[in-house]
Order: structure tokens, then sequence, then C-alpha cells
């Protein structure tokens, strides 16, 4: 009898974390192959290929781009964060304005995905 109340505890404390943490680190239906092909187009000249701030144009910019791979810059951000310096640009929200905004050529949709991808590559 214990043993099978232990066993629903453990069920529902399992179900517990994965309803609280899988809705803020993942989007689900994200398609992360269309955001990958995206930030290799639109990001990875500054952001790097791999998200490291290493791309080629990085050099030359000043400050340098974020290392979107560093676990811990990317937990202290949030989703909305991210979706409004994509969105937006990076001055709307109080960093360089090197970072253009990409609303008019991204959906809203695809930022959505872009923002599950970058959470990735801070796994």
């Amino acid at each position: 009898m214990l043993k099978s109340k232990v066993g629903t505890i453990k069920a529902g404390m399992g179900f517990f974390v994965a309803a609280v943490l899988l809705p803020t680190t993942m989007a689900w239906g994200a398609n992360l192959e269309k955001s990958k092909s995206l930030f290799a187009e639109q990001c990875a000249s500054c952001h790097g290929s791999g998200g490291k701030g290493d791309g080629p144009a990085a050099a030359a910019l000043t400050p340098k781009p974020h290392d979107l791979t560093d676990k811990q810059h990317m937990a202290a951000v949030t989703d909305q964060y991210l979706t409004d310096i994509i969105k937006k640009g990076g001055a709307a929200v109080g960093k360089s304005a090197v970072m253009a905004p990409f609303g008019d050529s991204m959906s809203d949709a695809d930022i959505a995905d872009m923002v599950a991808y970058l959470r990735s590559l801070a796994k």
C-alpha cells in the first residue's frame, strides 16, 4: 500500500516538474530546423554559426554579440526579452543599435521558433 502511494507521488511530482519547466524552456512544436536555417542566413554573420558571438562581422562590432551558448546569460533573459530584441532590434531594449530589428522580415511564429532555437543553443 505504501509503495503504491510513493509511486503515485513520484509520478505526480514528475508531471508537475514537466508542466512547470517545459513550457519555459522550449516552445511546443517549434520548427527548429527552419530556425536553424534562418539563423544561418540572418544571424550567423555576427553571432557565429554556432551562436558563440564569433561570426565574421563580430570582430568589427562594439559591443561584441552575446555568446548565445552561455547557459548563465541565456537563463537570465526572458523569452519576451529575446522576442523583443529580435522583433524590434537592440536599441528598443536598451542594447546596441547594431542589432537590427527583424519584425518586418520575420513573422511572429518565426520569431517564437527562433527564441526556441536560441534556447536550444545554450544546452
